[in-house]
């Protein structure tokens, strides 16, 4: 027996029992639930407002028990019979799902109206980047105002000092990045236009 453990020793994988089963619990499964199309709606804006994948989202909404001991008392099951639910299949992490799944029994209380009201907890947030969305979009009108000027400035400088003058070579590089810059923060807001309509 000792002759076979030196022939093939034991598999060192680095880790422990309790890091391999963390790992475990990270793995991505799928779940479909029964949600409201409001609900699903925040889920796709925060996510995609403050680039979070959604998965890192049920995480953080699931993963919070004592915040979820809180949402479970203001489940109402019966709200839940009356809103229009459409099914929906979101990837989560294995030990979230298994929370969830606990809780639901636990509580007596279903998949669905747990992350419906978990969600519920989001729409401050969305509030909160609607202001900001109005906020950006004054802000790059103002900004497109200032590039307009710089540009003017600029085809002063080539006027007087020509394009090869270092002085007109620096402010031309300062209006390209200033004219990046308002591209990038233009395609930002656009990508964020369903906030709009939340």
């Amino acid at each position: 027996m000792k002759n076979d453990e030196k022939q093939n020793p034991p598999a060192y994988t680095g880790l422990s029992q309790s890091s391999l089963s963390n790992l475990r619990g990270k793995q991505s499964v799928r779940a479909t639930f029964k949600l409201s199309d409001k609900a699903i709606n925040v889920i796709r804006i925060v996510s995609n407002q403050m680039g979070i994948k959604q998965k890192s989202l049920f995480d953080h909404l699931i993963g919070e028990i004592d915040s979820m001991k809180m949402v479970q008392k203001e489940i109402n099951e019966n709200v839940m019979v009356e809103l229009n639910r459409t099914q929906k299949t979101f990837v989560l992490s294995r030990k979230t799902l298994s929370d969830l799944e606990r809780m639901s029994r636990d509580h007596e209380a279903s998949r669905n109206a747990l992350i419906e009201c978990s969600i519920q907890r989001l729409l401050p947030l969305i509030s909160q980047e609607q202001k900001k969305h109005r906020k950006r979009k004054e802000m790059l009108s103002e900004s497109e105002r200032y590039l307009g000027r710089g540009l003017a400035i600029l085809q002063q400088y080539k006027d007087v000092l020509g394009e090869n003058d270092p002085v007109y070579a620096k402010f031309e590089n300062a209006m390209s990045v200033l004219a990046l810059a308002c591209r990038d923060i233009e395609k930002f807001i656009e990508k964020s236009r369903l906030i709009e309509d939340f």
